[in-house]
């Protein structure tokens, strides 16, 4: 695996680093009325103080009091506004998409419905488990692009759920290649650059026209802007669509990419997630520590 390794920097490894991130991002949300201090939380994590602070400066960048203050109601209220300044910024710059401002540059590639009726009759799908900052995850992908990106740490569940989706697609494990996805998307300045057998990062949407709407939608959403339910389906010209704008992110099978974490409540509260509610806390709060 390719993946960088902090270990042999003596360092905690990545995996490690996650699951303990994982744990204070729960104690906290338990306690988030007493406040709990540092000493408190490396407690209950087991670790010095000294520690805990590594830890977190090494998985994000920042300290756990700084990064907790990503997690904050008050954080999510105020990040809900930077998504309408993201995209008057494009405007101003005469960019057709705010997506031209992010980092990670995404395009959509939509099944036809023939494609989809066919099940995946006819698709070469190769996939491999790969490690990323938020765990273990599953990525597939065709030669269109990636068509799945999902994390599940019970690896045989993971990839029952990609073979149900595809029921007549063909099959191949390539874990040097998963290990190259996840380097582009989750690493993307020690990944090595694409090729023509490598092609440039794209997605493989697949599902109904009002769902590929709304994950398209959420690629206008940038690291560190949240947005709301109802706010997408103004995007979408449904105001009264944010019931169904929520079934269609819960049905999202591409993690991450399609960023259904940047999606919460209007009061601020950060709603479920179908890979936890502690991953997608991880994944702003990091997000937002990388971007600061």
């Amino acid at each position: 695996m390719i993946i960088p390794d902090a270990s042999s920097q003596g360092q905690e490894p990545l995996e490690r680093q996650y699951k303990i991130v994982k744990k204070s991002i729960d104690y906290l949300r338990k306690h988030v009325k007493d406040q709990p201090s540092l000493a408190q939380l490396a407690r209950e994590v087991h670790m010095s103080e000294f520690h805990l602070q590594r830890v977190f400066t090494d998985w994000a960048g920042i300290s756990p009091k700084k990064f907790l203050q990503y997690l904050t109601k008050e954080y999510a209220l105020s990040a809900l506004t930077l998504s309408t300044s993201v995209e008057q910024s494009a405007l101003d710059l005469g960019l057709s998409s705010p997506s031209r401002l992010h980092d990670l540059m995404i395009k959509c590639v939509a099944m036809t419905p023939g494609e989809v009726k066919a099940a995946g009759k006819g698709v070469h799908i190769k996939f491999g488990h790969s490690l990323t900052p938020f765990g273990l995850a599953l990525i597939g992908w065709t030669d269109k692009g990636i068509c799945h990106l999902m994390f599940n740490d019970v690896l045989k569940d993971a990839q029952e759920e990609l073979e149900l989706m595809w029921p007549s697609a063909q099959f191949s494990q390539d874990s040097k290649g998963a290990d190259h996805w996840i380097q582009r998307i989750f690493f993307p300045g020690t990944a090595s650059p694409p090729t023509q057998d490598q092609p440039s990062l794209q997605v493989l949407l697949k599902g109904t026209q009002f769902q590929m709407k709304v994950w398209e939608a959420l690629l206008k959403t940038p690291p560190r802007a949240l947005t709301t339910y109802g706010a997408v389906a103004q995007q979408l010209n449904a105001p009264s669509a944010h019931r169904a704008v929520g079934t269609a992110i819960g049905k999202n099978t591409i993690a991450y990419l399609i960023p259904c974490h940047r999606v919460i409540r209007a009061s601020g509260e950060f709603s479920d997630y179908r890979w936890g509610v502690e991953r997608k806390m991880a994944m702003i709060g990091r997000e937002a520590a990388l971007q600061a």
